[in-house]
């Protein structure tokens, strides 16, 4: 997979993508990550992107033609699946939509700033539009970070164990279920001892049981 980032503010994109997994699923080849500085693509005084938005109020807007002719310039070079737009007005990310993703290509992803993109933008070029949760913030980027992670770990190769991305929390509309490590006893704590029985059988259907439970008392809206 190839992901093309797009942002005024690059440096924000900088750490999420020199750690731990997404560090590993790069240097691994098996995804690319390419931060694009919108500033770039523009050839006005000062490297201005953004202007007044037109009818007045306050805040600042993204101009459409550095945006243009950077997504023209990327799609010169290889056809994309899908050019995303994080803005909080988009459909809210979740896993079926990490897990639809994760079996594309190449995307772009483009961070909003200030007051957003020109609406023409997103009426000519995004394809999706997705949000991280019902709040704001100061841009994108984060959101986009956050984005990328749920789509790489997805990715055959990326985690050593391949099966640990298909248990996780939502995967089934359920929430995961409890898990322990040594000790076994700890300060009179103890594991449920199915899990320490051996019983494979009886320790899934235990596993399913408690994700139930857990789902129906902090999350029963997933069961509906």
């Amino acid at each position: 997979m190839r992901i093309d980032i797009i942002t005024v503010v690059p440096d924000i994109l900088k750490s999420p993508f020199e750690a731990s997994i997404l560090k590993r699923s790069i240097e691994k080849n098996i995804v690319e990550v390419h931060v694009h500085n919108l500033r770039d693509y523009t050839d006005l005084s000062y490297n201005q992107v953004d202007d007044y938005q037109f009818g007045g109020g306050a805040g600042m807007v993204l101009m459409i033609e550095p945006i243009d002719k950077c997504i023209t310039a990327l799609k010169k070079e290889r056809d994309y699946d899908e050019v995303i737009y994080m803005t909080p007005d988009g459909v809210t990310l979740n896993q079926k939509i990490a897990n639809s993703l994760s079996l594309l290509n190449n995307i772009i992803i483009l961070c909003g700033h200030y007051k957003g993109v020109d609406q023409r933008v997103r009426d000519l070029f995004i394809t999706k539009e997705i949000s991280i949760g019902d709040y704001v913030l100061s841009g994108g980027e984060l959101g986009a970070a956050v984005l990328c992670d749920t789509i790489i770990r997805l990715i055959p190769g990326v985690l050593s164990n391949e099966t640990s991305a298909l248990t996780d929390t939502f995967q089934d509309n359920l929430l995961a279920p409890p898990v322990y490590t040594r000790p076994a006893d700890y300060k009179g704590t103890k594991v449920p001892e199915v899990l320490l029985s051996g019983n494979f059988p009886k320790i899934e259907e235990w596993r399913e049981d408690e994700a139930y439970k857990r789902t129906e008392r902090l999350r029963p809206d997933l069961l509906e």
